[in-house]
């Protein structure tokens, strides 16, 4: 797929819609809980990508599977993290606690890439994670008094496992091994999919909920992911940071339209913080390579 860049910006715009109804949907389960929702979603997203990955890149994508290196494992274990925190953390904790934790992802991996790979941080990305840092510190203080901070440490590993992901691939590429994250995706989710079958038994979903998760496996997490990969061909980096924090914002409010959700102060200012940061740090950086 060859997009131009408003046909990837647009595509971009529907990925984020498409990854923010993770929340909406999961309040409308019925009998499903726990790791039981992340077993059933990574299946089906198995199922799915098992489609999707041959059509985008052909009956390549098995061989290149079968070649990949550490890095390439590595990266699938990230992605497997990745699946089965975000789920569990969203059983814990509000969608709105979840998505302005994940938001944090940038500034973790600026930080993890400066420690492990020496990437140089600009004082304006310092001055963002500072900014940042305060709101999600300030959103953690609330929860330890209310007894509610498992949920959004568990969210917390999701950026995390982004940010190493992230870190890996780029010494990979440095070293000249480069890392094809289509295929790594479906790698995440045949490990979450292992993982968490043995602590899901027994089985309770309804067929309400297993309809509910097939839709989750293919059009919140499949489908996005492919197209993400192929945006991020056309898109500059700053760009992808900006069109992604549409989920934060497209996830609340569906939670909050659809199943009644309504986000606390806390966690709205909290939020702001860490979106403000990150629009300013991203926008600047837009703006100096424009005017380069």
């Amino acid at each position: 797929m060859n997009l131009t860049h408003r046909q990837a910006v647009f595509t971009m715009v529907a990925v984020t819609l498409m990854w923010s109804i993770a929340g909406v949907v999961t309040r409308h389960l019925e009998a499903a809980r726990g790791f039981e929702i992340t077993f059933w979603r990574s299946f089906f997203t198995v199922l799915s990508l098992l489609v999707i990955l041959p059509f985008f890149q052909g009956r390549e994508v098995f061989a290149k599977i079968r070649r990949g290196g550490v890095a390439f494992w590595a990266s699938g274990v990230c992605w497997s993290v990745m699946f089965t925190a975000f789920m569990m953390a969203l059983t814990l904790t509000s969608v709105a606690n979840v998505l302005v934790t994940m938001a944090v992802g940038p500034f973790l991996t600026a930080l993890i890439a400066r420690v492990f790979i020496g990437h140089r941080i600009p004082a304006r990305t310092w001055m963002a994670i500072a900014v940042a840092g305060a709101g999600i510190a300030y959103m953690y203080g609330t929860q330890l008094g209310e007894g509610r901070l498992a949920g959004t440490l568990v969210a917390l590993c999701v950026p995390f496992a982004g940010a190493v992901n992230w870190t890996i691939t780029q010494r990979a590429h440095s070293q000249g091994h480069d890392v094809d994250l289509v295929p790594a995706v479906l790698v995440g989710a045949v490990i979450s999919c292992l993982a968490t079958l043995p602590l899901a038994a027994p089985l309770r979903a309804s067929a309400h909920d297993i309809g509910l998760l097939a839709l989750l496996g293919l059009v919140q997490l499949a489908i996005p992911c492919a197209l993400s990969v192929v945006c991020a061909r056309v898109l500059k980096a700053p760009e992808i940071s900006l069109l992604a924090l549409l989920e934060v914002i497209f996830g609340i409010l569906l939670a909050w339209v659809g199943a009644n959700e309504v986000p606390s102060a806390p966690v709205l200012l909290g939020g702001a913080l860490v979106i403000g940061a990150l629009v300013a740090n991203e926008l600047s950086v837009f703006m100096g390579r424009a005017r380069a």
